[in-house]
């Protein structure tokens, strides 16, 4: 509690700017009811307290005043002790009960000592003053008691504000975990569309090799499908199997600086300078990739795809475990799809046989446990008779159906590889392309 402060001075103005003050301003209004049955002394309270800024009333009975609490709550009680009917003592006591917000302050005699300690025991009187009193200890009282609530609502306030905060809170975090989700899904079905937009854009640009026609038609798709289910089947880490896709869609990336004459012909059948020629689109691949960040570890894989377990190969001469496992992978299937397409001999091989050449280089044309998980890989996948795929005008295409096989241009070109997933923007381009060269486009869709 605050020492009492010297108001014997505060009167006028001076006592009405005090009053203003600890009403905040003049935002609330403090209300003083006076209690005595002598008149006299209730107009002797109201005087001492005019032009304090409080809001003063006054009673002469117990009873007046409990009707007038009923009708409207008051903030300080100066009663009394000696009243006929209820006594101050009795009357404080009802308020504490019925409105104990209200602070009570006594006014008694010098021979009313006991009376005036019963009746703070009974009402809990927040002080007494003796009669007659000291006008300053009675503004001084006023003050402190309603520098004292001004202090209670203010920490009410803050209190609630707390509350309300706390509430915000509680609300925020039940709601977090929703949010969250919701956004880190946002996140994923953004990051798969441009890990797709990826993909296709390295199937997009593959593509430009099978421009040229002949034996290069499909054949980075298929070295590619070799080398991701070769890399799974080793239980090698999901990105170390998409890059061994993605190396497979570009290992002969290099070669677009290579004449048609040359791709044209079978390795063995090359002079000695087309041979070193021939030899140099693995490091052309590489450096092509070069200026991409996230491609390093494909265009190691590119490079490194034409060494051999023991030595021999080319362009470093890599032994054993020095060349990446992606282009020990690569390296078998490549040339797995390379005999059977006729590039590496004058005849195209079988599949039965270009898998017993396969077998005869392992250790060393090729990483052992490579080959054997590849030749076990090919044995398991037995062939299963899928139902003929549906022959669908680019009318009758809809936005998910998948293709059944590669879309080849009139030229021999894949357009679109086998599995891929239309949608209602690549249908749109379809009848387009359709129209523009007056074609009719017919589409193998998986049934």
């Amino acid at each position: 509690m605050n020492s009492p402060i010297d108001v014997t001075a505060l009167s006028g103005a001076a006592l009405q700017e005090e009053g203003a003050s600890l009403q905040g301003g003049g935002q609330r209004v403090w209300r003083i009811l006076c209690v005595d049955d002598e008149p006299n002394i209730v107009a002797s309270l109201r005087r001492l307290f005019r032009g304090s800024g409080y809001q003063v009333t006054t009673a002469t009975s117990g009873a007046q005043a409990i009707a007038h609490l009923e009708q409207e709550p008051v903030d300080l009680v100066f009663s009394d002790m000696r009243m006929p009917g209820m006594s101050g003592a009795q009357l404080l006591e009802q308020i504490r009960e019925r409105w104990p917000k209200t602070t009570r302050v006594l006014l008694t005699g010098y021979a009313d000592i006991g009376s005036t300690i019963a009746a703070i025991n009974s009402g809990e009187v927040y002080r007494y003053i003796t009669k007659p009193w000291d006008d300053g200890e009675v503004l001084a009282t006023a003050h402190q008691i309603f520098e004292r609530h001004a202090l209670e609502d203010e920490k009410t306030r803050l209190e609630e504000l707390l509350r309300a905060k706390n509430q915000a809170l509680m609300e925020l975090n039940e709601t977090l975990e929703e949010k969250v989700a919701a956004r880190t899904s946002e996140l994923l079905q953004l990051s798969q569309k441009i890990k797709k937009n990826y993909l296709t854009s390295i199937k997009v640009f593959s593509n430009l090799m099978e421009w040229r026609g002949g034996q290069l038609s499909g054949h980075s798709r298929r070295v590619a499908d070799l080398a991701r289910r070769t890399a799974r089947a080793m239980n090698m880490a999901e990105a170390d199997q998409q890059d061994a896709f993605i190396a497979g869609l570009m290992h002969d990336i290099g070669q677009i600086a290579l004449p048609d004459t040359l791709l044209a012909k079978p390795v063995p059948k090359l002079s000695d300078e087309e041979t070193a020629q021939y030899r140099r689109h693995a490091v052309l691949g590489e450096q092509a990739l070069m200026a991409l960040d996230d491609m390093q570890t494909v265009s190691n894989i590119i490079r490194s795809h034409h060494e051999r377990h023991d030595g021999l190969g080319y362009p470093d001469g890599l032994v054993g475990e020095m060349i990446p496992m992606g282009a020990c992978i690569l390296a078998v299937a490549d040339t797995y799809d390379d005999l059977q397409i006729g590039h590496l001999s004058s005849t195209p091989l079988s599949a039965a046989d270009a898998r017993s050449m396969i077998a005869r280089g392992r250790g060393t044309q090729f990483h052992p446990e490579v080959v054997d998980v590849f030749l076990q890989m090919l044995l398991k996948a037995a062939p299963v008779a899928d139902a003929p795929p549906r022959m669908l005008r680019t009318a009758q295409l809809q936005p998910g159906m998948i293709l059944a096989r590669d879309l080849l241009s009139s030229e021999g070109a894949v357009l679109l590889a086998a599995d891929h997933v239309l949608t209602a923007e690549l249908i749109k381009r379809l009848r387009l392309r359709e129209g523009r060269d007056d074609v009719e486009m017919i589409l193998p869709i998986k049934p």
